[in-house]
């Protein structure tokens, strides 16, 4: 039989293993990816700690993989061997629960993570539900689609759905590996762009990434400088701290919109008067549905936005995984496979 190398998790909490498994066989609904590239995200650390009840084990992680389609299941329509797909967080729904049902299939409550419920990217192959496929276009690179099918999506998508219109003062939350792709696709967008982030030294990296605005939360009291801009119509907050979310509320316009996207374990404490004075809202914002993943890669390829990456080879995932657990990535680590 032929035979693949993957990266697994033997247990809850236990160390990433290098090892040898038999190449897999695509069932009905489903086909076989040969995995390029597999970015590293924290939400691996799901499958790793066992932060989900339902993770079964060993499990090979990663749920941002960037392939080629070499093997096709019974009843798959509209793919073909050869194809260039990536699967992101959203692995398949059931089609059966209520969400499902009214077209919300990211909030499906079978959701099926790559990583999480059954294996996904850190392996030379991979199998996937035919629902979870995004095309990737010819003018992106396997390492260059693969955060885009997690950080990209999430970033993007939120942006689509925020209500913002072009010309709104759009805030970004943040510079890492959400916010950094964030910045430049509210710039693309049209949105009047403000970016949100400690320290003078990050300055010249957002107005790079198309920042026309740069907001310091060191020493600037940011709601303030949001309201004197005339208060942001969205502000995406990709940082993982729940009281700087807290701190820019203030800084909406009315009827403005704080999307979560970034998870952090504080609470978000906002007064009722900050909401009901400007009809404000906070929601939160999941990452997105296969279709939402193939036009994020879309719009990333004709407009220019590129995630900024570090590759390092499978075999090295443990490594990749610490240095991003340790906030040194800049800004995603990108695992390849060599094929």
């Amino acid at each position: 039989m032929p035979r693949m190398r993957v990266v697994q998790v033997a247990t809850k909490g236990g160390p990433f293993e290098l090892v040898e498994r038999e190449l897999p066989e695509p069932g009905p609904g489903e086909v076989r990816v040969r995995v390029q590239a597999c970015g590293v995200c924290h939400s691996d650390s799901i499958g790793k700690e066992g932060l989900f009840p339902s993770v079964p084990y060993p499990i090979v992680p990663g749920h941002e993989i960037a392939g080629v389609i070499d093997a096709i299941g019974a009843g798959v329509i509209g793919w073909e061997v050869g194809t260039r797909v990536g699967v992101g967080w959203f692995g398949g729904h059931c089609g059966r629960c209520e969400p499902c049902r009214r077209g919300d299939l990211v909030d499906c409550r079978n959701l099926r993570i790559p990583g999480v419920t059954y294996d996904g990217g850190y392996a030379e192959a991979m199998i996937a539900p035919a629902d979870a496929l995004a095309l990737i276009p010819d003018e992106l690179s396997p390492v260059e689609a693969a955060p885009l099918l997690c950080a990209g999506v999430t970033t993007f998508h939120a942006l689509r759905e925020s209500g913002a219109r072009p010309g709104d003062l759009v805030a970004i939350l943040g510079i890492g590996g959400l916010g950094h792709l964030g910045v430049q696709f509210a710039a693309k967008m049209g949105f009047r762009t403000v970016a949100i982030a400690r320290g003078q030294d990050k300055e010249p990296l957002a107005r790079q990434l198309g920042a026309h605005v740069y907001l310091d939360s060191r020493s600037q009291d940011v709601a303030a400088e949001l309201a004197r801009l005339g208060g942001a119509k969205t502000i995406l907050a990709t940082v993982t701290s729940g009281k700087a979310m807290s701190a820019v509320i203030p800084g909406l316009a009315v009827r403005g919109r704080l999307i979560v996207v970034g998870v952090g374990m504080d609470p978000i404490e906002v007064p009722a008067l900050d909401l009901i004075g400007g009809s404000r809202s906070v929601v939160g914002h999941a990452s997105g549905s296969s279709i939402d993943s193939q036009d994020t890669l879309a719009f990333s390829a004709f407009s220019g936005v590129r995630p900024t990456i570090e590759t390092m080879p499978l075999e090295r995932a443990g490594e990749a995984y610490d240095r991003m657990m340790r906030n040194e990535a800049r800004f995603r680590m990108v695992l390849t496979t060599g094929l």
